[in-house]
């Protein structure tokens, strides 16, 4: 059985995509970090969906740190030379 992620409102999505493209160096991995530089950049009515925002942000940079390691360990595993013998 495949799992399931979380189901989130399209405008969290579109105002935390908007939000690192337009400020990439702002955010990190780090949901708490993330939260306040939500909080400074956007005006946002409620704690709730503040919140939500910067937990979708956290997730998106996550996967993609996530993916950016992978690809550095197959490529260094490239430049390895294999033993033959």
């Amino acid at each position: 059985m495949k799992a399931l992620g979380k189901v989130r409102p399209e405008h969290v999505k579109k105002i935390a995509r908007e939000l690192v493209d337009r400020f990439p160096n702002k955010f990190s991995v780090d949901f708490q970090e993330n939260k306040k530089a939500v909080e400074s950049l956007a005006q946002i009515s409620s704690a709730k969906l503040r919140n939500r925002i910067a937990g979708y942000i956290t997730r998106l940079l996550s996967i993609a740190h996530a993916e950016a390691a992978e690809e550095s360990s197959e490529e260094s595993s490239e430049d390895e030379p294999e033993n033959e013998g």
